[in-house]
């Protein structure tokens, strides 16, 4: 089935289920054009200052960070269960000197709004573009979350993404559930 239209939020229950179970795409691209993509396990999204809201988490240390410095927009992917390898490997490997989309075979296909592609084999796709970021400061962080996600420091920064597009395949969503 063909990927329609939907609001910010209609798949929010699905997105959120299978970042907890396998973990979600990541894509990014630099001012050179090369696209990116990369696990993530954290992510947050609602409304601020008016505007549908994903903000996602990246440390300096990641090649996506210097991708979403040059270039202030991305895509969050939903895969199906049966991609839990691949989004895994994606978590694994640093794009800055790996093709992860040739490795796992995902393909990047051109979005509707955003520079950025998504990945073709998606159910779900949210395109966004950066419009707050702000970086997660230790002194501010309870003392039991910091030691325990970050025991060796590289704090996230935290980008605030305005939701300026969201499509899915209704017939994929409903397998993600399975």
């Amino acid at each position: 089935m063909a990927k329609q239209i939907v609001k910010p939020f209609d798949f929010w229950k699905e997105t959120m289920d299978m970042m907890t179970r396998h973990g979600l795409l990541l894509c990014s691209v630099g001012a050179d054009g090369k696209p990116n993509v990369m696990a993530i396990g954290w992510m947050t999204g609602g409304v601020i200052w008016g505007r549908p809201i994903l903000c996602v988490y990246v440390r300096p240390s990641r090649y996506t960070y210097s991708r979403l410095e040059e270039v202030g927009e991305f895509t969050v992917n939903v895969l199906p269960p049966e991609f839990a390898d691949a989004v895994n490997y994606c978590g694994t490997v640093s794009g800055l000197n790996r093709d992860k989309f040739s490795e796992t075979g995902l393909k990047p296909s051109p979005a509707q709004k955003v520079r950025v592609p998504i990945i073709e084999q998606g159910v779900i796709h949210y395109e966004c573009v950066v419009v707050h970021k702000n970086d997660v400061l230790p002194e501010f962080l309870a003392r039991e979350i910091a030691e325990s996600a970050y025991p060796q420091g590289n704090f996230h920064r935290i980008y605030f993404g305005e939701i300026v597009a969201v499509y899915a395949d209704p017939e994929g969503v409903g397998r993600l559930l399975i």
